[in-house]
């Protein structure tokens, strides 16, 4: 094992997702034992009182605040992953690059395009690297799916179709959070999972030329809850909230390689639980990803067009970065996997000076599709996406 250099980290904002890039700095090192940089947990920010401390006691953080400007006023402290609510990565993540650290972001960065971009111009100008929260590129699978479709393998794509659906909205006592606020939550499932489709669709397919898109509210109403939330919690009998952004999205798109593709997420889906993936068709194959089966991905070539069969790929070390986890293929990865390979290209693209997977340029590239949706269901009409 090569001797690495430390770098000082901190999280700013412990819910769930600030525990997901905790525990992937604390993994990283088993997997990756010759990279060049090894993360310190030096200080943790979340404003709920006690959350920091029960934090810093279970992880080993160095100091407790309820204040990020703490993290940002630390000069010993070289990155900082933001994992606070949408409405605050603006502000959090201009502040941090502003003061010559390296972030690691968590998608949608914002409320809009104009939120991404601001951040990335200050992280541009700053020098330092970012790194996005677009994990499912990182599955082995959709690396080799990515792989196939540039080799020809499928011939020529003219179809694909993206899903996201999850039920974490769907019960109707679904506590009034930020998330359902325009103000904090930005535009409801189009930031939280149609980013995500958004990406993917980039990264396997390329530029998005026009879209159209349809969007809805399906429980228009929530108890507001009486505390602080976690998660996705329950909140009866409170007094009832409007819900004001969005529960469901379905967009059709043209890309500038003449291919279709549909782009549809829900949060509010009974019987779905994150239920990710996509079908992407070519004019002699197809492949199929279900992140419900991290490991496999199906693939139908063979030339023969009509009553051609399907088959089940078992990803292994071969592709992407399953080996830095498992020995042979077919052994199962899981979600948190794919934020401890977020978490190590971060680093990475921090040591060798140059960006290292999904980017804030990412993002603003996403927000830009998000924001197309937006005016295409105000307009009722095919948009550019960042025209």
């Amino acid at each position: 094992m090569s001797s690495a250099q430390n770098i000082r980290v901190g999280v700013a904002g412990f819910g769930w997702m600030g525990r997901v890039h905790t525990q992937a700095y604390a993994r990283i090192r088993h997997h990756y034992p010759e990279l060049a940089l090894a993360p310190v947990l030096a200080s943790v920010a979340d404003e709920v009182p006690g959350r920091a401390e029960e934090a810093s006691a279970q992880f080993g953080f160095e100091s407790a605040t309820t204040d990020w400007h703490d993290i940002e006023n630390d000069a010993a402290i070289g990155a900082v992953s933001i994992t606070a609510p949408n409405f605050l990565h603006r502000t959090i993540g201009t502040a941090m690059v502003d003061a010559g650290k390296h972030i690691w972001i968590e998608k949608p960065v914002g409320l809009s395009e104009d939120d991404a971009r601001a951040v990335a111009i200050a992280a541009d100008k700053a020098g330092v690297q970012t790194a996005v929260g677009f994990n499912y590129r990182n599955a082995p699978a959709v690396e080799e799916a990515k792989a196939l479709v540039e080799s020809g393998e499928i011939g020529t794509v003219t179809h694909a179709r993206f899903r996201f659906f999850s039920d974490y909205a769907a019960h109707p006592d679904g506590a009034l959070s930020w998330r359902f606020e325009r103000a904090r939550g930005g535009n409801g499932v189009l930031g939280d999972l149609a980013s995500h489709g958004a990406d993917l669709l980039w990264y396997l397919l390329g530029d998005i030329d026009s879209l159209v898109a349809d969007t809805a509210i399906f429980v228009p109403q929530r108890a507001k809850p009486t505390g602080a939330t976690s998660g996705h919690a329950l909140a009866t009998g409170g007094e009832l909230g409007p819900v004001e952004n969005e529960d469901y999205v379905s967009s059709q798109i043209r890309l500038a390689s003449g291919a279709r593709a549909t782009l549809e997420a829900s949060r509010v889906s009974v019987g779905e639980q994150n239920a990710y993936g996509f079908e992407i068709h070519g004019t002699k194959g197809a492949v199929f990803w279900d992140f419900r089966r991290l490991g496999e991905l199906g693939l139908s070539v063979g030339g023969s067009y009509q009553d051609q069969p399907v088959s089940t790929i078992y990803v292994g070390p071969k592709q992407g970065e399953y080996g830095a986890f498992q020995p042979g293929s077919a052994s199962s990865m899981g979600y948190d996997d794919l934020k401890v390979i977020e978490a190590k290209r971060f680093l990475q693209s921090i040591a060798e000076g140059k960006p290292v997977g999904a980017t804030i340029w990412d993002a603003v590239r996403s927000a830009q599709v998000l924001d197309a949706m937006t005016r295409s269901v105000e307009s009722g009409a095919w948009v550019k996406p960042g025209a």
